[in-house]
């Protein structure tokens, strides 16, 4: 890939008129190649790369994405936007990370529920399951969220709150019907009014909001994780691509937005404004909860090596999604890395966008 492919792929050149040297797109050719390669051969079908570093922004787009502002699907990235909202609240005195959930979801009650913390949730060690055992036959029937809230406060423990880590998107869930139970708004309201609008991300909506299913870009879902439908044509109705699950605007992973407005997000956490949290708030959702022994986590934030992804900090913080997707940001280096893709993180080890973020943490730790 030469240099002119890459600015074709598109470099956003006008954000930086002057690049230092090591931001030359000469320096970002072997990640770039990959992506570059894998849309080529038709292994990713559309992907974005955005780097910034201080002052400086850098973007790519690679296959069927017409440029750098594609809205992708974040999956699980939506988590750390729709927990963002929920401490909004908390800002506000509203509640507090001990308080019980049982305080504000009163029938979240009996086999250890009672025990839960809200901290707990946002930390996945509250015993909650990753995805209910009746996922499929709610999306099949295309259930509203309050029937998933339904089930969830319902849904069996797997382990003692606090005992352990384990990863939970209904955990999150919970979190953000608290929030909807204290404001009085549906989550996806909460997070246009508390993140998109502030940060102005005109390029995000919980669910599809303001957008068509033709303004987004499109998954491949084959070798999907088993809760999106996994590619099976039966669950066409309900996957990943279909309408239903892109206008739901789950809270654990149905968000949409472009790498540049992710970008505006984790920018917001490593240098606070005030827009949305008070700075003693985001310190607070960037540190570990978990005692020793426990996966680190923040609040609704992974910390560490995102990814698994070597050469970054203790102290970086982000996620992953199911459908391909990354981002972080590392205060170490003052910089933000996201990485959109549609093809599913399960349909190929390593995948793509792993050898990506390797590169590009590489190339941010000697600038």
């Amino acid at each position: 890939m030469n240099r002119r492919q890459i600015l074709g792929g598109g470099l956003a050149i006008g954000l930086c008129p002057r690049l230092p040297a090591w931001f030359d797109g000469d320096k970002f050719q072997a990640a770039g190649q990959i992506l570059e390669q894998a849309a080529a051969v038709g292994e990713v079908a559309a992907s974005v790369l955005h780097v910034e570093q201080r002052s400086e922004s850098y973007s790519f787009s690679y296959g069927e994405v017409a440029d750098p502002d594609g809205i992708f699907l974040l999956a699980s990235i939506s988590k750390t936007i729709s927990i963002a909202a929920v401490m909004t609240l908390y800002d506000e005195g509203e509640f507090r990370l001990d308080d019980t959930v049982q305080r504000y979801i009163p029938e979240f009650r009996s086999g250890g529920r009672e025990q839960i913390t809200i901290r707990q949730l946002l930390t996945h060690v509250s015993g909650l399951p990753d995805q209910l055992p009746e996922n499929a036959r709610l999306r099949a029937a295309h259930a509203p969220l309050s029937e998933f809230v339904a089930a969830a406060i319902n849904t069996p423990l797997l382990f003692k709150p606090g005992e352990r880590y384990g990863y939970s998107s209904m955990a999150i869930l919970l979190a953000t019907e608290i929030a909807q139970r204290i404001s009085g708004k549906a989550i996806a309201d909460l997070v246009e009014e508390r993140i998109y609008r502030p940060l102005a991300m005109s390029r995000s909506a919980m669910g599809l909001g303001k957008f068509e299913l033709s303004d987004v870009v499109m998954n491949q879902v084959e070798r999907a994780a088993p809760e999106s439908g996994a590619g099976d044509p039966k669950a066409k109705s309900w996957d990943w691509n279909s309408e239903y699950w892109r206008k739901l605007g789950a809270p654990w992973g149905a968000a949409h937005g472009s790498a540049r407005d992710v970008a505006k997000f984790l920018n917001e956490f490593l240098h606070p404004t005030g827009r949305v949290l008070q700075p003693k708030t985001i310190g607070l959702m960037i540190r570990n909860h978990n005692r020793s022994g426990i996966r680190p986590r923040g609040l609704g934030f992974d910390l560490g090596q995102i990814g698994n992804t070597p050469g970054l900090s203790n102290d970086t913080f982000g996620h992953t999604g199911s459908t391909g997707t990354m981002c972080w940001a590392d205060p170490d280096t003052e910089s933000i890395c996201v990485i959109l893709t549609t093809l599913p993180y399960r349909a190929v080890s390593p995948h793509p966008r792993d050898f990506v973020a390797k590169e590009v943490a590489r190339i941010l730790g000697t600038g």
